[in-house]
């Protein structure tokens, strides 16, 4: 970076900083209810307090910030609110871990603090204070919140809450005693992801990385093989293939023992058995097998008890389910390159005697479909495992729904496979043949206090029963209704819907609120942070009005958000006067429901989907969340930010290493919503040189002062009112379909680079003319780019000598009658002809007294002909063709049918009216052309060529000038 530009973001952060204070001083965010204008309510989720946010997180803030900016300029009365979420388990483990002098996690949190604060005193006295959680969760909510504020987010803070504050608390004892009374909580026994070490179950923040996959309950059936008095019990995802078994596959590097599971012995591997623990009552080791035991012998396959071998198979992960696979060969990709290539081992007699059984008919496959697919993928061995999982997906998909159980499969002959999975499994269960053990997936995950995450089946957990039939219809009711931005993301929330079924509620350990009617469980994370957005439209009133926690009763919130029960009965239930039940009320009702919720897309699959859920659940439909928002994550340099690679870029060094405004502009404009930004430093230069050009030009504009307006405009400042007019329209319509990166592209980059071009083109324009023109649009491009550049235009509008916020200023209204589409389809084919010229002059060597003449025009019906192309709905040749050959004044057919091919090929212009207007654009524009190609120009009338010494004029088109190049020699 150079030292100038080191120098205008020193100039920026002091304009920064300056603005922030203003608004705050000005308390302009806050935002009353006001019946005489339009409301629009807008939510990001609150962060949580576990640790310094980075700018994968900014990126969502500073998306709803942009719009939340963008609707008060367009007249809405915005809400957007702001509180912090501490409940869970990650604070709880954080203050423990530090506690018990866990040399990581104090390591960890130390830089964290000392990203805020610089005293080694202070930051030991800050550690040591984080023994206690609650100095975790208000730590990090305060310095969140300055960054907020350095980033220029316009939030109201007197909302600000946290999830553990006793009128939370209150809130979402509410909440609950809600879903139990519709009947959505239920108790029972269940398998849940689970945390030893905590002994609770766990949901996806209580998992470390928890936000970025999706965390869950893996169920495999576990098939018992006889051997001796005791049984191999090997783990499928496929129970309905047990018919096609040939073999046993073992890892043969694995450790395996011999134990007692629920009174029936069996053989599993090592690893499997510190997991079975939890899922069943009675575990106990009995011995270790020696693997080389179990290599060559056999055992019985209990369908039919035929003797089948046991073998070994590096693919088989002794840490998955039992760590025993049985094998299919015949439809298993893994299985049949694992047999293939015992066939040179010591076991090659063995393997050689065993052939693949068909058990799955499926048209395109033959007998044996593994062998096509490994054959098709060119797969060799058991080490290339992208393929063997290529493999495994296209012919366990094609099965699954193409595929018919065989005549050897039982009582299961001749129905599609999908039906027969669930039919088999549960045969095999009622004969007492096969169990259900439960894997996490993925496999390797672990909890925020650093133990691994395993499966446990718990006897007496409470749970959200998302799978309840009718509450699922009604959100899907609520879900076909919400306008989702990007549209592609309504298929993961549709497919969510689906799977969503039993989900833990509650945990035994952490912070939050206690379940009302079993204290001692407490509503874990993700549940208690479902409606919130209602809470916000009230606490700044309970603080304003002195409500104690304990007032705040479910008839309280019944009445409050629901409307139910009479003011004086609450009243005297509460001990709140009418007067202030009714304020609070009428606060509620006129925010609510939620106009837009915007977030992550890791967020759909847990938080949005339960958002959704539980509105449904407790609110009448005219409450029901309207719009959904989403984008993608940020990577660095290419790379996915981590911890342990060091990469993470923290949000509060943005403001000391960047500036607020650069920031913005990066993170919206580098990539649309659906696509993840990749922040290279390089990139973020590049946006910086721009912004400093924007910066020197407005000043540049504004420095000059006012100027009379002309009494008539040149081309070229007509031009450029046109583009400009017609940017405003065009970054209006990207922001409402909340297509942000071409939004700036639009108002930022394109304004700038009319604004440059005009300054070339404009060569023989008077200095006057010039400065009023962009001064005239200086004004409304300062308000266009608030919402995403807010501090700079902040200062721009004040030198301009502007009254107020510009934040608080409408959207301009283009001026549509300045919007001359026909001049900018001839200033285009003039730019076209330079760039024409210069690939030209590529080619040839012109000397300094060479000439180019262009030139400009055609017969006039064409020019009519190409305007009723340009009219025409249709793009299809000979149809055009058709249409365009019955016109009246059509004077060559043949030419007519060229122009129509050279039309669709966007070869000529559609939009330019006649010869005479071409001719003046190239005409008006020709000091232009020369300044740019570096060469004498000649503009003349294709019809009337007073020089064309080799004919060239003919072969002008309108909007194509044909080309002379004069004195031009082929370069050696």
């Amino acid at each position: 970076m150079s030292s100038a530009e080191e120098e205008f973001l020193k100039e920026l952060r002091a304009i920064e900083a300056k603005w922030q204070r203003k608004w705050e001083e000005a308390k302009i965010f806050e935002a009353d209810p006001d019946p005489s204008r339009p409301k629009f309510f807008i939510t990001v989720p609150y962060p949580y307090t576990s640790g310094a946010l980075h700018i994968g997180h900014g990126r969502t803030y500073t998306i709803g910030d942009i719009v939340a900016r963008y609707m008060r300029m367009k007249g809405y009365n915005v809400l957007w609110p702001m509180a912090f979420h501490i409940t869970g388990t990650p604070i709880a483990s954080i203050s423990t871990r530090i506690a018990r002098g866990d040399g990581e996690a104090i390591k960890l949190y130390e830089s964290y603090v000392r990203l805020y604060v610089k005293d080694d005193t202070e930051v030991k006295r800050i550690l040591t204070s984080f023994k206690k959680p609650e100095n975790v969760a208000n730590f990090f909510a305060k310095v969140i919140s300055n960054d907020f504020k350095s980033l220029g987010y316009s939030i109201d803070w007197r909302r600000k809450f946290s999830t553990g504050d006793p009128e939370y608390n209150a809130f979402v004892t509410w909440q609950f005693l809600k879903l139990r009374e519709k009947g959505y909580l239920t108790r029972g026994k269940h398998a849940v992801l689970y945390c030893p070490n905590d002994k609770s179950a766990v949901g996806e923040d209580d998992i470390s990385g928890g936000d970025q996959f999706r965390p869950e309950v893996k169920e495999y059936t576990a098939v018992k093989f006889k051997w001796g008095n005791s049984y191999l019990v090997a783990s499928t995802l496929r129970p309905e293939t047990i018919f096609g078994v040939t073999n046993l596959w073992v890892n043969p590097k694995a450790k395996y023992v011999k134990a007692l599971i629920d009174g029936e012995k069996w053989i599993i591997s090592k690893r499997a058995l510190s997991k079975l623990i939890y899922q069943f009552k009675e575990v106990k080791e009995l011995e270790e097998i020696n693997v080389k035991e179990l290599l060559g012998s056999t055992c019985l396959e209990p369908v039919n008890g035929r003797e089948i071998p046991i073998l070994p198979a590096d693919f088989v992960n002794d840490e998955e389910a039992t760590g025993i696979v049985y094998s299919v060969p015949a439809h298993a990709p893994y299985d049949y390159i694992a047999l293939m290539e015992l066939r040179n081992s010591e076991f090659r007699a063995i393997a050689e005697g065993l052939s693949p059984i068909n058990v799955i008919r499926i048209e395109g496959y033959g007998e044996w479909p593994a062998a096509e697919v490994v054959k098709k993928l060119g797969i060799r061995s058991q080490r290339e495992r992208d393929k063997l999982e290529e493999a495994t997906r296209l012919l366990y998909k094609a099965e699954y729904y193409k595929g018919v159980m065989g005549g050897n499969c039982g009582p299961f002959a001749g129905l599609r496979v999908s039906e027969a999975k669930l039919k088999v499994r549960e045969w095999l269960e009622d004969k007492g043949i096969a169990s259900t053990v439960y894997e996490t997936s993925p496999l390797i995950m672990h909890c925020r206090c650093g133990a691994r995450i395993v499966v446990a089946v718990l006897e007496d957990q409470w749970f959200i029963n998302y799978g309840d039939p009718e509450w699922k219809e009604r959100a899907f009711r609520a879900l076909n209704r919400i306008t989702i931005y990007p549209v592609k993301y309504r298929k993961l929330f549709v497919d969510t819907f689906n799977w969503l079924s039993l989900r833990p509620a509650a945990r035994k350990r952490g912070l939050g609120t206690r379940l009302p009617f079993d204290r001692e469980w407490i509503i874990e994370s993700l549940s208690d942070s479902t409606i919130y957005m209602a809470f916000y439209t009230i606490i700044h009133k309970i603080r304003k009005y002195g409500i104690k926690p304990e007032a705040l009763k479910p008839e309280f919130f019944d009445y409050v958000f629901l409307g139910i029960g009479s003011l004086g009965e609450v009243s005297k239930s509460t001990g709140i006067t009418p007067e202030v039940l009714k304020d609070l009320r009428d606060e509620f009702t006129y925010w609510y429901p939620v106009d837009l919720r915007h977030t992550s897309v890791g967020h759909v699959t847990n938080h949005l989907s339960f958002f959704i859920f539980h509105h449904v659940a407790i609110f009448p439909e005219e409450l029901w969340p309207k719009m959904i928002t989403i984008n993608e994550y940020v990577t660095r340099e290419g790379v996915k930010m981590s911890k342990s690679k060091g990469n993470i870029l923290p949000l509060v060094e943005i403001p000391r290493k960047y500036s607020a405004d650069l920031y913005r502009l990066y993170i919206v404009y580098a990539a649309d919503l659906s696509s993840t930004v990749d922040w290279r430093e390089r990139e973020v230069l590049s946006v910086l040189y721009k912004l400093r050009q924007f910066w020197a030009l407005a000043n540049s504009i504004i420095s000059t002062g006012l100027v009379r307006k002309p009494t008539s405009l040149s081309l070229q400042s007509r031009w450029l009112l046109s583009k400009f007019n017609r940017a405003i329209l065009s970054s209006e319509e990207c922001l409402k379909g909340m297509k942000l990166r071409e939004y700036v592209q639009e108002a930022f980059f394109n304004v700038l680079n009319y604004l440059n071009e005009y300054e070339r083109m404009a060569c023989n324009v008077g200095e006057e003319e010039k400065a009023w023109v962009k001064r005239r649009i200086l004004e409304d491009w300062i308000k266009i780019l608030s919402p995403v550049i807010p501090h700079i235009c902040e200062e721009l509008w004040s030198k301009l000598g502007k009254v107020g916020f510009v934040a608080k200023v409408s959207w301009p209204k283009a001026k549509e009658e300045e919007v001359d589409l026909k001049l900018e389809e001839a200033v285009g084919a003039v730019k076209r002809t330079i760039e024409d010229i210069r690939e030209l002059t590529k080619l040839v060597r012109i000397g300094s007294t060479g000439r180019v003449y262009i030139y400009v025009g055609s017969e006039d019906w064409k020019y009519k002909a190409l305007e009723e192309i340009m009219k025409a709905k249709e793009r299809d040749l000979k149809e055009l063709v058709r249409k365009v050959l019955l016109l009246p004044f059509i004077k060559d057919k043949r030419e007519a049918v060229e122009l129509v091919k050279k039309a669709l090929k966007g070869r000529v212009a559609l939009n330019i009216p006649n010869r005479e207007y071409e001719l003046r654009a190239f005409r008006t524009l020709s000091k232009y052309i020369e300044r740019e190609v570096g060469l004498n120009i000649v503009v003349e009338d294709a019809l009337a060529p007073s020089y064309d010494p080799l004919g060239r004029a003919k072969l002008s088109e309108p909007g194509r000038p044909a080309i002379y190049l004069e004195g031009a020699r082929p370069k050696e």
